[in-house]
C-alpha cells in the first residue's frame, strides 16, 4: 500500500516537507498507547535475533542511521517499528539552521536521495531534555557528534568535545561524524594529523566523564565517507587503532555521480540510497582484511532488502544502518528485513 499509494502522495511534495510530515505523524504516534500498538502492527512480529557489538547487547542487527531523526523527535517511534538501534543527530553545540532549502533530492530512477543539509538542528542542549525521556528503553541510542559549519577545522575537536559532554549521560554509544559532504572542509578531518588528534582529545574526555559520572566509558565510532582511496582510508584505520575507537561506520554519503541515470543527476550534496552498495561493501571488505577483523564495522548504504543486509554481513559488518531505504519502502521495511533475517547468521 506504501509504494502504491502512500509514496506517490509523499512525492508530489518538496522532499523535506514530507520528510516532516513523517515526523510528526511518528510523533504522534509515539506518543499515546493506541498509537504505540498500531507501530507496532505496521513493524509485525519481530524476531528476536540480539546481538552483542563492541559490549553493548542490541535487539538486532539493523539500525537507523543519523540524518532521519536529527533532533530525538521520534527515537521511541523508530524502535517500535523494529530498529534495534536509532543514531540520532548529527548534532553539534549550538543551533544550526543549515544550508538553504531545497536541499533533498529524490533520485526515484536510481533508488536514491541527495542531501546537502550542513548538519541543521537545534543544538546539542535542546536535545538533552528529550535523551533524558529516553533512559527506560530496550534499543540502543546512538549520538552523532559534529561539528558548527563556521568553526575552523583547527578548533575543531572543541566543537566535539563540547557536545559530548552534553549528551554523554544519555548516550549508548556516540559517533563522529567526520565525512558528510556538506559542512565546508569537514572530510578534511579524515587525514591523520587532524584525526589523530581529535580522537585522541575525544578518548581523553571519554575517560574523564566515565570518571565523572561513575558509568563505563562510552564506545566511540567513527563515520568514514565512501569516496576515500586505500591509503587514505589506511591513514584512518591507524589513527583508529592507535587510539582504541571502539568502531567505524562505513559509510557516509558519496560525492561521486558514477552510474546515475535520474535527470537530478547533478544537484550538489551527498549521495545515499542503491547506488551506494557496492562501494559501501568495497569498503566493509577492506576494513575487515586490514583490521583482522578487529574492529567492529556498521556497514551503511543501499539497504533495502533481506538480502542486502546478508551482502553488508558476509562483508564484514557487524551491525547495519538504513536511511534511504525507508523512504521508498516505507514503515513495514525493518520489521520485512528482520523476518527476512531470521535464522540467518554469519
Amino acid at each position: 500500500m506504501y509504494k502504491e499509494f502512500l509514496f506517490p502522495l509523499l512525492s508530489r511534495l518538496d522532499a523535506e516537507t514530507a520528510h516532516e510530515h513523517t515526523l510528526s505523524l511518528l510523533s504522534w504516534a509515539q506518543s499515546s498507547p493506541a498509537g504505540r500498538a498500531g507501530l507496532r502492527l505496521v513493524a509485525g512480529p519481530l524476531p528476536q535475533q540480539s546481538v552483542t557489538v563492541f559490549g553493548l547487547r542490541f535487539p538486532n542487527v539493523l539500525g537507523m542511521a543519523a540524518g532521519f531523526d536529527k533532533d530525538v523527535r521520534v527515537t521511541a517511534g523508530l524502535a517500535l517499528l523494529g530498529f534495534g538501534h536509532v543514531e540520532v543527530g548529527t548534532l553539534t553545540p549550538r543551533p544550526q539552521g543549515g544550508n538553504p532549502r531545497p536541499r533533498i533530492f529524490r533520485l526515484p530512477a536510481d533508488e536514491a536521495l541527495i542531501n546537502r543539509m550542513g548538519f541543521p538542528n537545534g543544538g546539542a542542549e535542546a536535545a538533552v531534555s528529550r535523551l533524558a525521556r529516553l533512559k527506560e528503553r530496550s534499543y540502543i541510542l546512538g549520538v552523532s557528534l559534529g561539528k558548527q559549519k563556521e568553526t575552523p577545522l583547527v578548533e575543531a575537536a572543541t566543537d566535539y568535545l563540547t557536545a559530548m559532554r552534553m549528551v554523554y549521560l544519555y548516550a549508548d554509544y556516540l559517533a563522529v561524524n567526520i565525512s558528510s559532504p556538506n559542512t565546508p572542509g569537514l572530510r578534511d578531518l579524515q587525514g591523520g594529523n587532524y584525526l589523530g588528534h581529535l580522537l585522541a582529545a575525544l578518548q581523553q574526555e571519554n575517560g574523564q566523564l566515565a570518571q565523572k559520572y561513575g558509568v563505563g566509558p562510552r564506545p566511540l565510532l567513527v563515520k568514514i565517507a565512501p569516496d576515500l582511496t586505500w591509503p587514505e582510508l589506511d591513514e584512518i584505520l591507524i589513527a583508529i587503532q592507535d587510539n582504541d575507537i571502539s568502531g567505524i561506520i562505513a559509510t557516509n554519503t558519496a560525492i561521486s555521480r558514477e552510474g546515475l541515470i535520474d535527470a537530478r543527476w547533478d544537484e550538489q550534496g551527498g549521495l545515499s540510497g542503491r547506488p551506494l552498495a557496492q562501494r559501501s561493501n568495497e569498503v566493509i571488505a577492506y576494513i575487515r582484511r586490514q583490521t583482522n577483523g578487529n574492529l567492529p564495522i556498521v556497514g551503511v548504504g543501499g539497504v533495502r532488502t533481506a538480502a542486502d543486509v546478508r551482502a553488508k554481513v558476509e562483508a564484514g559488518a557487524d551491525l547495519i544502518q538504513l536511511y534511504t531505504g525507508l523512504i521508498y519502502e516505507g514503515p513495514r521495511l525493518a520489521g520485512r528485513i528482520l523476518r527476512g533475517l531470521n535464522g540467518y547468521g554469519r
